[in-house]
């Protein structure tokens, strides 16, 4: 070989381990160790060199997660070691039974138990020979998988080549998992796909499994997929004796491993585990359905051994369940403010997560049809966090012959007006822009939390207001009487004084909260928050031009010309003007890099804040030129600490971000 190509071949290498450091610091740790632009260059170089001698590139090199062409199909992978599924209880009783019987078999040893959050997410397998990662295939059966290894390549937290513990690289590693997409980041992406006219995803691990699973490994890299370790199956090499010491080493080696786990000695201890994960549970940055509990020391597990195709050392501790099976008495459709009509299926009342569910949305005809949901079958019925609830699938072995399909109505049923399917859309719209539906709808999101945040401005109170011609339009609400309000049913002098004063408030709120208040389709809280930084105006937007428009990240064809099409009409053009009028004219952009005192600083809230609500201290920050994230990332500035902090407050402190009481947010904001 020549010398100089040796020379390059080390070169290679000193970037290859270089690059991964950084990998692990930045996606594992998130602890980035050099600035992006530093990173960006030690890629490049590496991509020049391998480019200028291919015969250097490896599997295992950074520059080899995405590029392969598309496969056509998915080639079987059989586990050396089968991949068991866990054995279940749902209440503290039948966890105590567990136990109990775990003892029993122990001979009456007191085992310590590992207590991990159960994400709802798709289990994989990787296998490492001498650290370098060969194979990754899905759960599959258990005991046959998919080979997905070019797809579980893509996702950046997923090390190509393992890190040395002592200057050692294991001979083989067989490590077990969950492939998860974080709820901002599915948000974001159902967010996209809508934008794009797309379908969204059902929930967070549908999304994960529908891009893991992708042909072109491309379009996983472009999802926004992550990974936590905590099984292994085959090992060589490497001693490890109990599930905390394999949860230390897989972190060591450089595997993502989930921070929130917790050594118990007692059962008690495991169920006050289950209770503090329950209760964070919407904090928490991913989905999670229950707490699976695992016998600790390997060699007690030798002594349980397995039942059926459950592991006698393992239990998944369910929290309750956010699904239920329930009868659709009928279909009906709801008109939304931009004429959409939504099929919507009415419930026989049941019980979901805690909250009493009636209603479900169906999304649009072609979903009715796809899940094959008929007026008389009885469904399952899903409800997570603030999610409207929504049949997820019929159950066709229960029908009688009596259900009924459902036919999209070719009326509207509100105004008798025509209804029409746009070319490549699957919504079907009512055009009359008078409609009361329409009108009311618009009203209700301009109202609502995320929008102007109009508190007391209720659905039934929006429906008087409609019908007795009080409100027309959006502006409409700020000329809103005293003796307007008194007149109208249920309507106390107290609580109409209240609704003028939160009228009066709500004329300062923030630009991304108004152009997300207006209803332009297909501009949600992320775009208008995009649109809020580059313009400095409502009239600087609606002058903006489709060109203008589409130069903006983020901003494509299909947003930009909704944009343009909503300003280009005479009655939103005189709605602005109205706004103005009554005080409505936030400033965006530069304007607010200059006047807020909070702009560009990032809050996180965590825990129980004792004199505000939540959405309250969103308020504050926003009205400041803040923003309000909903996780902590290397991006935020400050979090607020509350009582009873999650586990937030952990990474906030890894990362180093400065903390707030709440006195002291309090202060910052100039309310104490």
């Amino acid at each position: 070989m020549p010398e100089d190509l040796e020379a390059v071949r080390k070169r290679v290498e000193e970037l290859r381990e270089e690059i991964r450091k950084h990998d692990y610091h930045y996606y594992v740790l998130n602890q980035p160790l050099i600035p992006d632009s530093e990173y960006d260059k030690l890629f490049r170089e590496l991509e020049e060199l391998e480019r200028r001698y291919p015969e250097l590139v490896t599997p295992d090199s950074p520059t080899q997660r995405v590029g392969a062409p598309p496969a056509e199909e998915f080639r079987p992978v059989r586990h050396a070691l089968p991949m068991l599924s866990l054995a279940n209880c749902f209440s503290e009783e039948e966890f105590l039974e567990w136990d109990r019987r775990v003892r029993r078999l122990l001979g009456g040893e007191a085992p310590q138990y590992v207590c991990e959050p159960k994400l709802d997410g798709v289990s994989v397998e990787l296998v490492y020979q001498d650290g370098v990662f060969t194979v990754g295939s899905t759960r599959g059966d258990g005991y046959v998988g998919e080979d997905v290894t070019r797809n579980l390549r893509t996702i950046k937290q997923i090390p190509l080549k393992l890190l040395p513990i002592n200057g050692k690289l294991p001979r083989l590693l067989e490590v077990r998992g969950e492939v998860y997409m974080e709820k901002e980041d599915f948000k974001e992406l159902n967010r996209r796909r809508e934008a794009e006219g797309e379908p969204p995803f059902a929930n967070p691990r549908n999304a994960a499994a529908g891009s893991l699973r992708q042909l072109d490994p491309s379009i996983t890299a472009s999802r926004p997929l992550k990974a936590f370790f905590y099984a292994q199956g085959r090992v060589e090499g490497l001693e490890i004796k109990s599930q905390a010491q394999l949860l230390e080493t897989l972190s060591r080696l450089g595997l993502p491993v989930n921070p929130r786990w917790k050594l118990c000695s007692t059962p008690e201890e495991a169920i006050e585990f289950y209770h503090q994960l329950l209760e964070a549970r919407e904090e928490l940055p991913y989905e999670a359905d229950g707490v699976v509990v695992k016998v600790n020391d390997f060699g007690q597990r030798e002594v349980l051994g397995e039942v059926s195709r459950a592991p006698r050392w393992a239990v998944a501790f369910k929290f309750p369940a956010q699904e239920a099976v329930t009868r659709v008495r009928d279909i009906v459709v709801q008109v939304g403010r931009t004429g959409a009509l939504t099929p919507v299926a009415l419930l026989e009342p049941v019980e979901v997560s805690g909250v009493t569910v009636s209603r479900a949305t169906l999304h649009n005809e072609d979903e009715v049809k796809r899940k094959d949901v008929r007026i008389g079958d009885w469904v399952v019925v899903r409800r997570a966090g603030e999610v409207i609830p929504e049949v997820v699938r019929p159950l066709p072995e229960r029908r009688t012959g009596q259900e009924r399909e459902f036919r999209m109505p070719t009326k509207c049923p509100v105004c008798g007006g025509p209804v029409v399917r746009p070319a490549g859309e699957v919504a079907h719209r009512c055009e009359n822009l008078s409609c009361p539906a329409r009108i009311k709808e618009s009203i209700r999101h301009f109202a609502s939390r995320r929008a102007a945040d109009i508190q007391g401005l209720g659905e039934k109170l929006v429906d008087q207001l409609v019908e007795k011609g009080l409100v027309r339009k959006i502006s409409d609400l700020y000329r809103l009487r005293l003796e307007d309000l008194v007149a109208l049913e249920r309507m106390a002098e107290k609580s109409a004084q209240n609704l003028l004063r939160e009228l009066e408030r709500s004329k300062g709120m923030s630009l991304a909260r108004l152009i997300y208040a207006l209803g332009i389709r297909y501009v949600g809280e992320h775009i208008a928050e995009v649109l809020a930084e580059r313009f400095s105006s409502l009239d600087e937007l609606a002058r903006a031009s489709f060109d203008e428009l589409v130069e903006i990240p983020e901003i494509g064809p299909r947003i930009a010309q909704s944009i343009v099409d909503f300003f280009s009409s005479a009655e939103n053009r005189q709605l602005i003007r109205e706004l103005k009028e009554v005080g409505i004219d936030p400033r965006g952009g530069a304007a607010v890099a200059q006047e807020a005192p909070l702009a560009g600083k990032t809050f996180v809230f965590t825990g129980r804040l004792a004199s505000l609500t939540r959405e309250e201290a969103r308020r504050l920050v926003e009205e400041r030129g803040g923003k309000v994230a909903s996780s902590v990332s290397r991006k935020v500035d400050y979090l607020v600490v509350g009582e009873d902090p999650g586990s937030k407050l952990d990474r906030a402190r890894a990362l180093g971000i400065k903390e707030l009481s709440e006195r002291e947010f309090l202060e910052l904001v100039g309310r104490s």
